[in-house]
């Protein structure tokens, strides 16, 4: 699963990356940022941008093996509900399309340890709304007959309080979504989708050998690319801006 990450998610990070430093009024280089579910580092190194040194953290082993070394930035296994670090060492948190998996109590207790004071926590994802710009077709094959074999499992919540009566609780200062296009072929189409949560859930339960979805998910997508080319897809990008309660942005 590792290998198929590596090899299939778009890298949307740097945009998103982008968005932040707006939002924040970033005026300067932070020095020091903490990826919380870096996976295979996709993440990690867009932080960097914003960033003069920066730490990724997974809990899985496989996915930090398989994560681009980088000057300036250090990989680690670890769990975001036991942050293995000094106090008030960061001045940023990034949490990218890994917030559902994790207990939000013990991650926020943790990450205003490990945080600098006024400082914050950005959660984001980017979202696959299964729609091309040029092919409505893609959209009906999609909900009609992909999410019928492959439906969305349940979830953690990703809703965050706006407010709490404990000063040193993280809550929500502003949330933005942002559209993107991410741009694939029909062979990184299909190994984008082997990596989302439906198609993994569905093979656990038994739907089928990856490697037969692999095959079916070709054979299905292929006519909606014309001589080996390209399409835009559509995909949502959610971000959330957290500070403890004490702080307003």
């Amino acid at each position: 699963m590792a290998e198929r990450y590596l090899k299939g998610r778009p890298r949307y990070h740097s945009f998103v990356i982008g968005k932040i430093r707006e939002s924040l009024r970033l005026r300067e280089i932070l020095a020091y940022s903490l990826d919380v579910g870096c996976g295979t580092g996709f993440s990690t190194v867009a932080l960097k941008e914003i960033s003069d040194k920066v730490i990724g953290l997974d809990v899985s082993a496989e996915m930090v093996a398989l994560a681009k070394r980088k000057k300036g930035i250090d990989l680690l296994v670890g769990s975001a509900e036991e942050l293995p670090f000094d106090e008030s060492r960061f001045d940023l948190i990034t949490i990218a399309q890994a917030v559902h998996w994790i207990d939000k109590r013990s991650f926020f207790a943790e990450a205003g340890r490990v945080l600098k004071p006024d400082c914050w926590i950005v959660a984001y994802d980017n979202y696959f709304l299964g729609k091309t710009a040029d092919d409505p077709d893609f959209s009906v094959w999609y909900r009609n007959e992909f999410l019928k074999i492959f439906p969305s499992p349940p979830r953690a919540e990703r809703s965050f309080p706006a407010k709490s009566e404990d000063p040193k609780a993280f809550v929500l200062v502003r949330e933005e979504w942002h559209e993107n296009e991410i741009e694939l072929s029909a062979r990184e189409t299909v190994d984008f989708l082997l990596t989302i949560t439906n198609v993994i859930n569905a093979v656990e339960n038994g739907v089928g050998k990856i490697e037969e979805v692999e095959d079916w998910l070709l054979e299905n997508i292929n006519p909606f690319f014309k001589d080996d080319g390209r399409n835009s897809f559509a995909f949502m990008a959610p971000v959330w801006y957290l500070r403890q309660n004490r702080w307003k942005l």
